[in-house]
């Protein structure tokens, strides 16, 4: 029974959150357009659960390039109302559109010039009328079986918290740099500031065999060196290849004499490579669309000058949550 309900929420919000590309129409790009061209900042403000769930929008607008903080709506009036400025741009959430403490607050942000944007479900509520751009939220139903509980609609709140500030992400040109610049700590700052060059592997521990070397000595360079893979170069230096357990594995099958024929004759001939100017980040990402779990990292004349492999990135503590 209680897997029957849990299936039914689920999709009880899914379908709101579909329902909602029906609001991203004029509305929702008069929201974006009044949004960039404010001079301040965005104040976010809500009572209760649409409280919670305006301030994790307020957070995703400000990582991602749009100044925001979190107004709780019941505290404005005790002096909190002193952080808005005439020109800052007001997003408030109400489903209802009828939250005492909003409607309160709605004719001192008229009075200061803030523009208003409203997150609601009912287009004729106190709320709506009273805004300068109303983003409909209106969900069919509740999750909750008392149809009483927010669940559905703050399901539907917070996905077009998202949809607004991805919409605004894209069209500030926000970059991968910009994140970097606003998520210094944590893993996730961290995978992203550090570059290849970083962490690679380099010197006497990189896996290194000649193109004409018996595959018996590929076999040792990878037994010794325990990277699961060993790079195979021409007489100059080049990158020309790697041998892999799975080359090796192949190899066994087809009966190939290890003491005799070459590394180059069962090595992967398109070994994937990287710069060491690269992120970190891009290494990772690379690694598993490729579904590998190494790359060598070449200078300019393709010669190897060091490696990374997955599993060593992601066991870096570097990378560890906190």
């Amino acid at each position: 029974m209680s897997i029957n309900s849990a299936k039914k929420v689920l999709r009880i919000e899914a379908k709101a959150i579909k329902d909602l590309l029906k609001s991203i129409n004029a509305n929702f790009a008069d929201a974006v357009d009044l949004i960039l061209s404010c001079k301040g900042r965005v104040i976010v403000t809500g009572v209760g659960k649409s409280g919670l769930i305006g301030k994790k929008i307020a957070a995703t607008l400000s990582s991602t390039g749009t100044p925001s903080f979190f107004l709780e709506s019941a505290e404005a009036f005790h002096g909190d109302l002193g952080m808005v400025l005439g020109n800052d741009v007001v997003l408030a959430i109400s489903n209802s559109g009828e939250t005492e403490e909003i409607k309160k607050l709605l004719p001192f942000f008229k009075k200061i010039g803030n523009k208003i944007i409203a997150f609601t479900g009912k287009r004729n509520s106190s709320l709506a009328k009273k805004s300068d751009v109303v983003i409909n939220i209106h969900v069919k139903k509740e999750a909750c079986s008392l149809g009483l509980a927010p669940t559905a609609s703050t399901t539907a709140a917070l996905a077009m918290g998202d949809a607004l500030a991805i919409a605004l992400l894209e069209k500030r040109g926000f970059k991968k740099t910009d994140f970097i610049r606003l998520h210094p700590g944590g893993a996730l700052g961290r995978r992203l500031i550090l570059k290849v060059e970083d962490v690679m592997i380099t010197g006497e521990n990189i896996p290194i065999v000649g193109e004409n070397a018996v595959i018996v000595d590929a076999v040792k360079e990878i037994t010794k060196k325990k990277h699961g893979f060993t790079c195979v170069i021409k007489e100059k230096g080049k990158l020309t290849g790697i041998i892999t357990d799975g080359d090796l594995r192949r190899a066994i099958g087809q009966s190939v004499n290890f003491n005799e024929q070459k590394a180059k004759e069962i090595m992967t001939s398109t070994p994937k490579t990287i710069e060491k100017q690269r992120l970190v980040a891009e290494a990772i990402a690379k690694m598993e669309k490729k579904s590998i779990t190494s790359l060598v990292i070449v200078d300019k004349r393709k010669r190897p000058v060091g490696i990374v492999h997955l599993h060593d990135l992601l066991g870096r503590s570097e990378f560890k949550v906190k």
